[in-house]
């Protein structure tokens, strides 16, 4: 079972660079993916950037170029480097972790709480 814990969102100006994190608990082999969602208020969860076990990752088209995602094996965290920030990022950044869970013999999606960007003008 996964528990997440977020940190390093916060208010920034455009231009601007946050680091997010992702600690997973549990053991790195059981990880399928990691990756980070974000909801902006009256929109859909969209998918920011993502990494699979075997390190292939994908980005949204409009954070390519800019974010980065990154994984500590060692730790079960997950990163993402966001630079040259917009007012459009501005949204509430989840961490996501597919995982297996062998209790139940499942591949299990875990979502962290949440954690506030906000980019201003």
């Amino acid at each position: 079972q996964a528990q997440l814990v977020e940190s390093g969102g916060g208010l920034v100006q455009a231009g601007g660079s946050l680091r997010l994190s992702c600690a997973a608990s549990g053991s790195i082999l059981s990880i399928n993916s990691m990756g980070w969602y974000r909801q902006a208020p009256g929109n859909q969860r969209e998918l920011v950037a993502s990494i699979t076990r075997r390190g292939i990752t994908t980005y949204a088209d409009s954070v390519k170029g800019r974010f980065t995602i990154s994984r500590d094996s060692a730790e079960n965290t997950v990163y993402l480097q966001m630079d040259s920030l917009k007012p459009e990022d501005t949204a509430v950044y989840y961490c996501n972790c597919n995982k297996y869970r062998t209790r139940w013999r499942d591949n299990y999606d875990y979502w962290g709480q949440g954690t506030q960007v906000t980019v201003s003008s």
